[in-house]
């Protein structure tokens, strides 16, 4: 151990004499101080809380993310190419050692970088809050400096409806192969339509189970966040000018109690809506109901995923902004494996460029994911959203593009900047989750691959060939 931490401590060293990463730096402390004071908020504390967290934690993680694969890359690719390396190497050192020693050296770099850059954030944002006005400073404690856990209704299995509508529909009208699969999503989503679907004059109740926080939630306020769509956006339902608005009745509480909750509402779709709502609406079993009543003359449409939640308060925001650093902690630690990994076996430029590209996949998760669900990568119908006949390169590249999606996904699951700049809670849990995903499968796959091409690389080779 003593080696990894002595090779650790010479790499913390040798980091500040990258030129790019002394400017990397400059640029960070830029990133935090001056962002702020050049992009002005709007006054509202989303806006200030879009400004401070969303704006300068997403500098602050591509700068030392940038920073962090070409210190890694060059590191060790420069050191095999400049002869350095083999001093070490000599020395009764195992490689893997050197490889890990490197590894947690750039991470103390990027640990001591980020946690002065986060703490400037932190302070600065305490700051600057106090000049809001004195209602949007309620709204930020309540509603964004702090911890919120969510809860949502029970996912609903749909699959026995889906298969019965489809065994019914190829009984009458018989399909080929391919066609039955994209058959089967089309009727999957005609299915959720009738589960999601609140028609002119009709209600939908949602029961969501908060047993598991009923104490904790006693005497304190809880807040509904709901979305919902209408393919009818000509008919508002009051106001001539902005968006139209649809009005509805909400009810929250025990079902024929007093102690229900009543308020007559005019929304805009498409848009996230958060309200507050009294404490204390449980019912004896922890349960939340929320029943909403459509007024319009229109069909509204509320999503399983993401139509109805129920946000409640959690903790403090400062241990939940260490939490959020975290995870941006476990970002870099995978981003310097993967740099890492690059420069055992290629020379800096190489590395550095396979690196980067590793990293643009990842960032096309979008890409990835809508390839995987029109199922093909060419030749879908932009109306339909089917494929006529599949290719020889979609058979081949769905199953690829599907296998590296769920390896994106182990980064991607977690969202810190985002949960933060909402005020949402970022628990224990879901930084162990995000430690053992991130660092330990992902970036030890890295590592390991790492670690087995230094252990097999003819050092002497690579200087020869300079």
């Amino acid at each position: 151990m003593r080696q990894i931490i002595a090779i650790a401590r010479l790499t913390l060293k040798a980091a500040f004499r990258f030129r790019l990463v002394v400017l990397m730096a400059v640029l960070l402390l830029g990133a935090v101080v001056c962002l702020p004071l050049i992009v002005k908020d709007d006054g509202t504390a989303q806006g200030f809380t879009q400004i401070m967290l969303t704006y300068t934690l997403g500098a602050i993680t591509a700068l030392l993310g940038f920073s962090t694969l070409w210190m890694a890359c060059g590191t060790l690719a420069r050191e095999v190419e400049e002869c350095q390396v083999q001093m070490l190497v000599v020395k009764p050192v195992a490689r893997w050692q050197i490889w890990l020693g490197k590894w947690l050296g750039i991470l103390m770099f990027d640990l001591l970088l980020l946690a002065i850059s986060g703490m400037a954030v932190f302070l600065l944002l305490q700051y600057r809050a106090r000049k809001l006005p004195p209602d949007e400073q309620t709204t930020l404690r309540n509603k964004v400096l702090l911890a919120r856990g969510s809860a949502r209704e029970e996912k609903k299995d749909l699959e026995p409806w889906i298969e019965q509508v489809y065994q019914e529909r190829i009984k009458n009208s018989p399909v080929t192969g391919f066609d039955r699969t994209q058959l089967r999503k089309q009727l999957a989503e005609a299915v959720k339509s009738e589960f999601q679907l609140v028609q002119s004059g009709y209600a939908r109740r949602w029961e969501i189970d908060l047993s598991r926080v009923k104490d904790f939630l006693r005497d304190r306020p809880l807040y509904v966040r709901t979305k919902f769509m209408t393919a009818e956006q000509n008919k508002p339902s009051s106001g001539l000018f902005g968006p139209p608005t649809f009005r509805a009745v909400w009810q929250v509480g025990p079902p024929e109690t007093a102690r229900v909750w009543r308020q007559q509402m005019s929304l805009a779709s498409e848009t996230y809506h958060e309200f507050d709502i009294p404490p204390n609406l449980l019912d004896d079993r922890g349960i939340l109901t929320i029943e909403f009543v459509n007024l319009n003359e229109a069909s509204l449409l509320f999503q399983l995923e993401d139509g109805m939640e129920v946000l409640y308060w959690e903790g403090g925001f400062a241990f939940n902004y260490v939490r959020g650093l975290g995870i941006i902690f476990c970002w870099l630690a995978v981003l310097a494996a993967l740099g890492l990994a690059a420069a055992s076996f290629l020379s800096f430029p190489v590395a550095s460029f396979l690196a980067l590209g590793v990293l643009i996949i990842g960032l096309s998760s979008g890409t990835l994911s809508q390839v995987v669900a029109q199922g093909a990568v060419w030749g879908v119908d932009p109306n339909t959203g089917m494929v006529d006949q599949p290719k020889l390169v979609d058979r081949v590249m769905v199953p690829m593009f599907g296998a590296l999606l769920k390896v994106v996904n182990l980064v991607q699951g977690f969202s810190p900047i985002t949960s933060l700049s909402s005020g949402r809670s970022i628990t224990w849990l879901q930084l162990g989750q995000a430690f053992v995903q991130i660092v330990l499968v992902l970036g030890g796959l890295f590592g390991a691959v790492g670690i087995l091409c230094f252990t097999k690389r003819e050092l002497a080779t690579a200087q020869g060939n300079q």
